[in-house]
């Protein structure tokens, strides 16, 4: 798909400033349905481009862009979702920053890049309510660990008479947050039982051993139903956990290592999901044993479990059959 135009949009909680690229020209509308109808009129004015070769590019920004995100795709514009971070490093040194000057950095980055950027795919049926959940979900549990340790260590120090009030007050707050991620679990069970397709992804994804609903749940999330990415390897580097080369020339030749870019907290929940199947998977701890009998370092070798999974979650996705042990058929 060849995009002639690149119309870069900055978004914040009232307003939105956009600029096209080719033509020079910018704009603020407010973030609202009258804004929007402003901002297609100022579209169709200005863009002599056709909109079949015109690309939106916008960062996300929660629930701001979630009104754009549903208006693009609802005029069946071509649109790309991109990281901040990964336009300030292709754009080199800059200073200076409002939201005009972030909307014309966006389309120049647009249009530097217009020839490989893959425009975003429209959300899957389901996927925005269910993303909210999850979202929500990951605020309760990160609230809950730090009134876990505070109440660990209260209990471990304070006298239990004297601070008895604070240390109950503690413990009804956890309980409180463990009953409201219940709601929330019970709530994404129930819409992705009532959507088929969504409903058969997690039933393939949990067929894999070790892999439970949450990381199901994120991962149809975060892939868009595995619409977002067209390989595992693509999601890998993306959440941080495909080994990148170290070398340049005869001078540098360090180890190979993954970027600390990334989505950490998926991450983090693949690096669980390794060290259980080290346990409990017979394949993976064999695996595991084998690797560190090599002498293998231990971190190198449960990132690569880490991308053993994901690459069978991708595969079962694809094939659209459950996950077959086959070290359970040997011998």
């Amino acid at each position: 798909m060849e995009f002639y135009e690149t119309i870069g949009i900055d978004i914040s909680k009232a307003t939105f400033d956009v600029h096209m690229h080719k033509h020079e020209l910018s704009a603020q509308f407010d973030n609202t349905e009258k804004g929007f109808k402003k901002f297609q009129q100022w579209i169709e004015k200005h863009n002599s481009i056709s909109l079949d070769q015109t690309l939106f590019i916008f960062e996300s920004t929660g629930i701001y862009s979630l009104k754009i995100n549903r208006f693009l795709e609802e005029k069946s514009w071509h649109f790309k979702i991109i990281s901040g971070l990964e336009v300030k490093k292709s754009l080199g040194i800059v200073r200076g920053k409002n939201d005009k000057v972030d909307a014309k950095r966006l389309a120049l980055y647009g249009y530097r890049r217009r020839e490989e950027i893959i425009p975003t795919p429209p959300m899957v049926s389901g996927i925005e309510k269910l993303s909210r959940l999850v979202s929500l979900r990951k605020r309760l549990v990160t609230q809950r660990a730090g009134f876990l340790a505070t109440y660990k260590e209260y209990s471990r120090i304070l006298d239990q008479q004297e601070h008895g009030t604070v240390i109950k007050s503690i413990k009804q707050t956890i309980d409180f947050f463990n009953e409201q991620i219940k709601v929330l679990e019970k709530e994404m069970d129930k819409l992705i039982q009532q959507d088929k397709f969504l409903y058969e992804l997690l039933i393939l994804i949990t067929s894999i051993p070790g892999v439970g609903p949450e990381i199901a749940r994120q991962m149809i999330v975060i892939t868009n139903a595995f619409t977002k990415f067209k390989t595992w390897r693509q999601f890998a580097s993306y959440v941080g956990i495909a080994p990148f080369p170290y070398q340049s020339g005869s001078s540098i030749k360090g180890k190979t290592k993954v970027s600390h870019y990334a989505n950490k907290k998926i991450k983090t929940l693949l690096t669980s999901i390794a060290l259980n199947a080290i346990r409990y998977n017979k394949e993976i701890r064999a695996y595991y044993k084998r690797k560190i009998a090599e002498g293998k370092n231990k971190y190198i070798v449960i990132n690569s479990i880490r991308n053993k999974i994901v690459a069978r979650i991708f595969a079962v996705v694809k094939r659209k059959t459950p996950y077959v042990e086959l070290m359970s058929y040997a011998g």
